[in-house]
């Protein structure tokens, strides 16, 4: 199966080692920051948040004189993450301590634990753990007052909107705007893109935000080397296309498909029982753990665990043993359908096989995230997207069409996420020294200034810039499908997204951002950077200086390959850059892994449901119409076989429309 993306990592070891305080390089970059009210911390799975905010919340409790942490999580599971933990041992002042009655995260009924809760701030008791509901419930019954001098820290912080209907989210609002309570928010994934904003700009504005990429988690391993997303496609029962995707001897994670979804049977105990049944023969339920034991067909005797089976008696067995495992050998794969996700652990997880697309990037993170934590023994690790592939004789052929495209773009997304981030920095910051890896030096000493605000979202925000812009469906559609030109994505749809999530930007911060973006994605699609000193000797360079390939001339600069020409950074033309199409590698994916009748129809499914044409895009367009005519000496048909002609011709009628009523009232 041909994997979309290949990475290779570095296994420097970094982000597992330790400082003399016993914390991780996430850690220590958060702990720099300890002084903040408001501290927001990215960060991926398994690099050490939990213990993150450990050191945090105990450093505000004994040093800045904090009354109390309290630690909110999405479900009861997760608490675990943040028991009593010895830290006086690696080098910390103190331990994190947490007495039993104040761990919420456990049976009981809502009403019990918001008793607890109002009892612990009554108390002199410091650390308390509950869930996001409990926070919810108990702040409800409380003066907001009543958290001054608090620490509020919410785990998964991606479960909070700025939308008028999300109690955490007006909780956070409330306790920023009316009492002196400190508040450290925490996500594997954030990405406004995906529906609603996680905050609103005014609030997140007074966050200080530490950012600590999947790139530098995954290449600081000691272990993992590798990681891949691919993608496979079938046509009938997900389940007949499962020996295809499927390697019984790795440990993997299946998570089947939504009662709800398309590739669903809408039986989700008939799918388990089919995949027992494609594994091999079931031997036996252990009655203790719950835990399946199947013969498979190379005669190796497989562990299962069924978490899709939500029967009272059984489920928490499963996940009691699940919570105890010690050795790879404890268990072979889990069957799941909306747990083992988030929050979930298993460091021996090689491989997740979801089947059915997933709509919300910051699931794809989670899900991803079960199995690229490192450990002993594991090389690589694999996701695999397993889509139902479009029946063109289907009436529903468009819906699949939206689901297959909607998921290749999510992983065109981790793509870039799972990559080496592009850096800029200012030349008039630059010592002449070489260059980190991936560094783009932006020229500020010609007149033009590069605000801060500008490198912030550069070297922080890019993602989040093209996660909202993979939200507009039908920019998606067109782009993947090459329906439409990519200058109407890239000063069109690009522009537009940048000036709604930073509408304080002038003209020029806004085009330096969008050049910015451009030419990352540009970057990552030719490869990566080439320093100058690393260039072949026989290499044909640009520099466009005139002086082209001497040594005094790439000594310094940073160079990208184009076809067999390495050109440096610095004179990337603007129309090379406009004409980037951010989607072009998905396009690649389909021409490869479906057969053209089947590519025509997706194309004609998206050009049915093509938007009308804007007077911005038809701005773009005009003077490629008019070349087109000047080459082909007619105007574009709308009856070509070529999708780009075709937007040419809706153009040229948009503009003849509008040339016409323009003359219409000049008449009047």
């Amino acid at each position: 199966m041909n994997n979309l993306l290949h990475v290779e990592y570095g296994q420097t070891g970094r982000s597992s080692n330790h400082n003399d305080m016993g914390m991780r390089e996430m850690q220590a970059r958060a702990y720099d920051e300890r002084a903040s009210q408001y501290l927001l911390i990215k960060a991926p799975p398994a690099c050490g948040k939990s213990r993150a905010l450990m050191f945090l919340g105990l450093d505000k409790l004994e040093n800045q004189k904090l009354r109390k942490v309290i630690v909110t999580v999405p479900e009861k599971s997760i608490g675990g993450s943040f028991q009593n933990t010895n830290l006086i041992e690696f080098g910390f002042f103190t331990d994190w301590l947490v007495n039993p009655e104040n761990n919420l995260c456990v049976d009981g009924s809502d009403k019990g634990k918001v008793s607890g809760f109002q009892r612990f701030m009554a108390s002199n008791d410091r650390i308390l753990v509950c869930t996001h509901a409990t926070l919810r419930f108990a702040f409800e019954t409380l003066p907001v007052t009543a958290f001054d001098d608090c620490l509020v820290a919410i785990d998964e912080f991606h479960h909070v909107s700025a939308d008028g209907d999300n109690r955490l989210g007006g909780l956070i609002d409330t306790l920023m705007k009316n009492s002196s309570a400190h508040i450290v928010a925490m996500t594997g994934s954030y990405f406004r893109g995906d529906t609603v904003p996680i905050l609103l700009a005014e609030d997140e504005a007074k966050f200080t935000k530490v950012t600590y990429t999947y790139y530098e988690q995954l290449n600081g391993y000691q272990h993992l080397k590798s990681l891949g997303i691919g993608y496979h496609f079938y046509q009938g029962r997900y389940i007949d296309a499962l020996t295809t995707v499927l390697d019984a001897s790795k440990k993997t994670i299946i998570h089947i498909p939504n009662v709800n979804s398309g590739e669903s049977t809408k039986d989700k105990h008939g799918e388990v029982d089919a995949i027992l049944d494609e594994l091999g023969d079931v031997i036996k339920r252990d009655p203790d753990t719950g835990i399946l034991y199947v013969r498979s067909k190379g005669g190796r005797e497989l562990k299962i665990a069924n978490l899709v089976d939500d029967n009272a008696a059984e489920r928490p067995k499963v996940q009691a043993y699940l919570r105890d495992i010690k050795a790879a050998d404890d268990i072979d794969i889990i069957i799941a359908l909306g747990m083992a996700k988030e929050g979930f652990d298993w460091p021996f997880c090689e491989h997740v096989l979801t089947i059915g697309y997933r709509s919300s990037l910051t699931e794809i993170v989670q899900i991803i995230g079960r199995a690229t934590r490192d450990c002993a023994g594991k090389k690589h690790a694999q996701f695999t997207n397993l889509i139902a592939q479009p029946d063109a004789q289907d009436d529903d052929v468009r819906a699949s069409v939206n689901n297959m495209l909607k998921a290749i773009t999510t992983s065109l997304l981790m793509e870039q996420i799972l990559a080496p981030t592009i850096q800029f920095k200012p030349r008039s910051q630059w010592d002449g020294k070489p260059l980190p890896p991936s560094t783009v030096i932006i020229d500020d000493t010609s007149g033009t200034s590069v605000s801060e605000k500008v490198l912030e979202i550069l070297n922080g925000d890019k993602n989040e810039i093209m996660a909202t812009l993979m939200a507009n469906e039908q920019v998606v559609k067109e782009a993947i499908t090459e329906t439409t030109p990519p200058e109407a994505i890239t000063q069109v749809a690009l522009p537009a997204v940048i000036q709604n999530l930073y509408p304080d930007l002038t003209e020029e911060e806004m085009e330096q951002v969008r050049q910015g973006v451009l030419q990352s994605m540009l970057i990552g699609q030719q490869g990566g950077l080439v320093d100058g000193k690393d260039l072949p000797s026989d290499a044909d360079v640009d520099t466009g200086s005139g002086d082209e390939g001497s040594d005094s001339n790439v000594a310094g600069k940073q160079f990208l390959k184009m076809g067999e020409k390495f050109i440096c950074i610095d004179n990337l033309d603007i129309d090379l850059i406009d004409a980037v199409n951010p989607f072009h590698g998905a396009y690649e994916i389909l021409s490869k892994q479906v057969n053209a009748t089947m590519l025509k129809t997706i194309q004609e499914a998206v050009s049915a449901s093509k938007s009308q044409v804007s007077e911005e895009e038809a701005v773009i367009l005009w003077p490629k119409i008019k070349l087109f005519k000047r080459e082909h000496q007619r105007d574009p048909s709308l009856n070509s076989s070529d999708p780009i002609e075709v937007r040419y011709a809706e153009a040229l009628a948009f503009i003849r429309k509008m040339k016409q009523q323009h003359m219409a009232k000049q008449g009047a």
